[in-house]
């Protein structure tokens, strides 16, 4: 069985057959497009809403006015000072000292 001249064999009913996937060609584009399409619809919608996310976010360097980070850096060095002995405190205190230890959640 040789080949005849066309490099086909003479059993191959269509010549053309290995070219078939042409036929939907344009399909097959448009389908391939209308994907990249919508991913990149999905992409925009993703990055939106992160966008709107970081503006929800409460970001001091950004959200505060200028002068403030300054202030919130001296509170933030305060502490809380030890002018009063606690034993002082203790012995101007109107709790009961033989008071069951409070626990959330629990009733008595």
């Amino acid at each position: 069985e040789d080949p005849v001249g066309n490099g086909h064999d003479e059993k191959e009913n269509n010549p053309f057959a290995e070219y078939m996937w042409m036929e939907n060609e344009e399909d097959f584009n448009r389908q391939v497009e209308e994907e990249l399409q919508e991913q990149e619809f999905l992409d925009r919608c993703f990055q939106e809403m992160l966008e709107e996310e970081d503006q929800d976010w409460f970001i001091p360097s950004r959200d505060l006015p200028q002068g403030m980070g300054q202030l919130q850096q001296q509170l933030n060095g305060l502490s809380v000072g030890d002018s009063h002995s606690s034993e002082d405190i203790l012995s101007k205190s109107n709790l009961n000292p033989d008071a069951k230890e409070f626990v959330p959640g629990v009733k008595y």
